[in-house]
């Protein structure tokens, strides 16, 4: 009886041992914040996510330090934006000697080529994200590499996606909704720096920008001069702040230009926790609002 005992007490810390085997999480690397929170909605609780550009950071001026490197080379799964948004990723790769698998969450997006040629990639623009259908995308890309990497969780990797691209599909309805009824003639924003470019062909405004698609690349006088001028011509109703960026260049913009300041937006990084844009539904549905009361009336 005794043995009987202690063999069933041996197997049941077997199982044991192999059930936190199995729960150990996927350690996943996220380059920016807005693709952890996207990895974070599909992977649930079976995925670590470490995010190296966190919120309000600027992932175009990101110098990586050891600790990211340490994140990386412990990581099975390193999920990068592509389209050259990531300057500095493929040296910190390298650097760090980590066997991970990269997925390119932007595969298979047809980019936008920026007449500027101020872009990362020889003018691409980076910033997909900004269209919920590319989105949609990058959520089924996030989710077939976490089933390639972890195929135990494949029912939960399919049932978060799915749920979370029910969610997705709502806001694609909302955002449509909210912007349907600004005139046409005042559907003209302008910006910190490029990034609302997929935002503009999806959903029908116009953005201007006295910097390129880089947060990084510098607004000269005449840019800034030629922005005013056109402010003016145009009637363009708002000028917005975004949170990567530095304030003063807007200012002077709207001061002299005369358009109204809008709210703060938000385009390369969520905000912080208990912010108005802490998950990617809601820095869309943020945004939105903030056109939205200053272009309606």
């Amino acid at each position: 009886m005794g043995g009987t005992r202690i063999g069933a007490l041996l197997l049941a810390l077997a199982l044991g041992w192999s059930a936190a085997a199995r729960a150990e999480p996927v350690r996943v690397v996220a380059t920016f914040s807005i693709l952890g929170d996207l990895v974070r909605q599909v992977g649930g609780v079976r995925v670590a996510t470490t995010t190296l550009v966190g919120p309000n950071g600027d992932a175009h001026s990101f110098v990586p330090a050891p600790a990211d490197a340490q994140a990386v080379a412990a990581a099975r799964l390193v999920v990068v934006n592509g389209l050259g948004f990531e300057g500095w990723i493929d040296r910190l790769i390298k650097a760090s000697g980590t066997k991970a698998t990269v997925i390119v969450a932007s595969k298979g997006i047809v980019p936008i080529e920026e007449e500027s040629g101020h872009g990362h990639d020889h003018g691409i623009d980076p910033h997909a994200w900004q269209n919920v259908a590319h989105a949609r995308r990058y959520v089924a890309t996030i989710r077939d590499g976490l089933i390639a990497a972890d195929p135990e969780g494949r029912a939960v990797y399919e049932a978060n996606a799915a749920a979370y691209l029910a969610q997705l599909d709502a806001l694609e309805a909302e955002v449509r909704a909210a912007l349907r009824g600004i005139p046409e003639a005042r559907r003209r924003i302008v910006t910190t720096h490029d990034a609302f470019g997929y935002f503009a062909r999806a959903y029908g405004l116009r953005f201007l920008a006295p910097q390129g698609v880089s947060s990084q690349s510098e607004a000269t006088a005449r840019d800034v001069a030629a922005i005013i001028r056109q402010i003016r011509r145009d009637k363009v109703p708002a000028v917005f702040l975004e949170n990567v960026s530095d304030p003063r260049l807007m200012q002077q913009i709207a001061r002299e230009s005369g358009a109204r300041a809008g709210g703060r937006v938000f385009s390369d990084a969520l905000s912080e926790p208990g912010g108005p844009a802490p998950t990617y539904l809601e820095m869309m549905r943020h945004n939105v609002r903030e056109f939205a009361a200053a272009l309606g009336g």
